[in-house]
Parts: structure tokens; sequence; C-alpha cells
């Protein structure tokens, strides 16, 4: 699948409620949310993906993001399948991990995995985002 990542972001809300992890060299930030409402701004440092929810405040840098892999694996506590989208930068490392968010365990919403599974067929377990066009975003 060819398309952008602004595309994808876009088609991400049927995956509902997710966690959001960043990691850096230090420490690592895991939120709870939806990919929804997204506005978009072009910054001396790239083009962005923004969102703004009660809990937190969300900034992509779109033009840094190289690849996007599918990834299922087995939670840390308990025996169950877990679903990541992993955003990953110029250097391969993930710049931005969604996991599929459960309630209990392995215990998914409805149509959850079904989404992330769609996407995943739609795009190919791993992508290269189109480049944006200049204009593409406002500014």
């Amino acid at each position: 699948m060819t398309t952008t990542l602004k595309e994808f972001l876009e088609s991400c809300h049927t995956l509902k409620t997710l966690r959001l992890i960043v990691t850096s060299s230090a420490a690592v930030l895991e939120a709870r949310g939806r990919v929804e409402k997204l506005f978009y701004a072009t910054l001396p440092k790239g083009r962005y993906a923004n969102m703004h929810t009660e809990g937190f405040e969300f900034h992509l840098n779109m033009d840094a993001i190289k690849q996007v892999k599918f990834e299922t694996g087995e939670a840390k506590r308990g025996n169950f399948t877990t679903y990541a989208i992993r955003f990953l930068d110029g250097k391969n490392e993930p710049a931005l991990s969604l996991f599929l968010q459960w309630g209990k365990p392995g215990e998914y919403e409805p149509g959850q995995v079904e989404a992330w599974m769609d996407l995943k067929e739609k795009y190919g377990e791993v992508w290269q985002p189109l480049p944006l066009e200049d204009g593409e975003i406002g500014g």
C-alpha cells in the first residue's frame, strides 16, 4: 500500500482505545487514548500531526517517520497476544508505538483486533509512507 502517513493516521480511529508509547534514552511515556480529532501544522522542523485530549497532547513529526510496522507479541503479564503499530524513524528505531489497549488482560474492545487486522491487511506488515507534498497540510 502506498499512501501518506496522514492518510494512515486518519484511519487509526478504528482502533479505538490505544496505549501510545514514546521511549527516550532515559524515560518511557505511556498514555491511553484514541487517535481522533487530528489537526496538522507545518513548522520549521517538519510537518506535524497533532491531537489534544483532556489527559495529554500529542505531536508527531510525520516527516521523521520512514516506516510503519505491524507487530504481534506476547503480553509480559498474562498469556495473551498484544497488537502494536510501530512508527520507525530514519535509524529504524521506534519513534512511537501504538498498542491496542485491553480492559482485563486479553480482553479487547469489540471489533478492535479486527480493525488492527484490517489495517495490517490494507497496508502490509511493513510499509513506507509516501512523502507529503508541499502544501498538503495546513500551516
